[in-house]
């Protein structure tokens, strides 16, 4: 099989639900990363492009109708690249990743554009349509987090536990405390904050430009989410509901794969894939409990 290098990675900032890039479509935020990649690889063919795939996991709204496609329109890549758009909900990129990577193992890709797309800011509310002519029942949903227009049969057999919940349910059964939950949370914003002072994700970021007024613009050059100046006192204090509020996200996050360094123009890369990709599956209230099976499959097999 083929060698699979990234050649090179770029993402807008993450912002916060409700945040700075709340005011900008999904699809328009998803063209900026791959016009980014464009600029400044300027010797590429992207005419040579084999395929554009992105992940996203809502497609209600501004995201419908192959995301993937109309971003890579967008950004100024030739009509004649094909892109398309997976949903594994939460793995969604990362199996647009994966899949792109099969494709060039297998020899019947080169080069490929990968990564996705989310804005939970725009999510819409969905309605459903009448059950029978002139009813006065009306179902509505809101798409940003969630189950809705739920099969009886599906919720009867494994319920519908949302997120949240099920994120208890597995803490649940492996006795993860809330302590320890707290901890490792506030570690992560740590090593956030050491990473972004030393400068670690400048090249890796394409700052987003907000038209505020007639004339005025403001930049957004830096992940909303984090908050460094966090403590495990603060973190206790937060409520379920605000613990996971505050982890909904607005960003798109863009890889650009290639089989080889010297065709189309592509002057070196940054990581080879070596890794395999494993799925799998599990009951639904414990969603995360198969994270940690898959870990320990794609152990055993590298």
């Amino acid at each position: 099989m083929n060698d699979v290098f990234i050649c090179d990675a770029i993402r807008t900032p993450f912002g916060r639900y409700g945040g700075a890039l709340a005011s900008i479509r999904a699809d328009d935020l998803a063209a900026l990363p791959i016009r980014a990649l464009i600029d400044r690889n300027p010797n590429v063919d992207w005419e040579a492009v084999d395929d554009v795939i992105f992940g996203c996991a809502n497609q209600a709204g501004e995201d419908n109708r192959n995301v993937g496609r109309m971003a890579l329109l967008l950004a100024g890549l030739p009509e004649t690249v094909p892109g398309t758009t997976v949903n594994r909900l939460c793995g969604s990129s990362l199996d647009a990743i994966a899949i792109g990577a099969r494709a060039i193992k297998s020899g019947e890709a080169d080069l490929i554009v990968a990564g996705g797309v989310e804005s939970m800011s725009r999510a819409p509310f969905v309605l459903a349509k009448a059950d029978a002519a002139f009813s006065r029942n009306a179902e509505i949903y809101d798409t940003t987090i969630g189950w809705r227009f739920v099969n009886s049969r599906m919720q009867k057999l494994y319920g519908i536990d949302s997120m949240p919940e099920t994120a208890e349910n597995v803490a649940e059964q492996f006795q993860v405390s809330r302590q320890d939950q707290d901890a490792f949370a506030l570690r992560s914003h740590q090593r956030w904050a050491a990473a972004h002072q030393a400068g670690f994700f400048k090249r890796q970021l394409v700052p987003v430009e907000l038209r505020q007024k007639k004339s005025e613009y403001a930049m957004v050059a830096s992940d909303e989410h984090p908050r460094p100046d966090t403590t495990l006192e603060a973190l206790a204090n937060l409520s379920l509901g605000a613990y996971y509020a505050g982890d909904l996200e607005d960003a798109l996050a863009r890889a650009r794969q290639a089989q080889q360094i010297d065709p189309a123009g592509i002057p070196g890369w940054i990581a080879r894939l070596l890794a395999a990709l494993v799925h799998q599956g599990g009951l639904p209230a414990n969603e995360g409990r198969g994270k940690r099976r898959v870990l320990r499959t794609v152990v055993a097999v590298t």
